[in-house]
């Protein structure tokens, strides 16, 4: 879902205010929306390293647990399948 023409300019003076008022917190926010709309490789290679540890260990955790559920509810379903044929 987008913004309203009304949202945007709302948010454009907030990052205003915030870049008056804080630059270097503007600087990492500016680097995280880079990363999270897929900026290019040379972005990702100047971020900071905080940044690119936190999204190297967020995914694979993620796609752990969606293989364990996936696994346990194959065994759930084929226990059912046995007991029931």
């Amino acid at each position: 879902m987008g913004l309203s023409g009304r949202e945007r300019r709302i948010l454009a003076d907030i990052e205003l205010a915030l870049e008056r008022d804080d630059p270097e917190l503007a600087r990492r926010v500016a680097a995280i929306n880079r990363i999270e709309s897929g900026g290019d490789a040379m972005t990702r290679a100047a971020d900071p390293p905080a940044l690119r540890v936190t999204r190297a260990r967020g995914r694979p955790v993620v796609r752990r647990w969606m293989v364990v559920l996936a696994v346990t509810l194959m065994v759930f379903l084929l226990a059912v399948a046995v007991a029931t044929a």
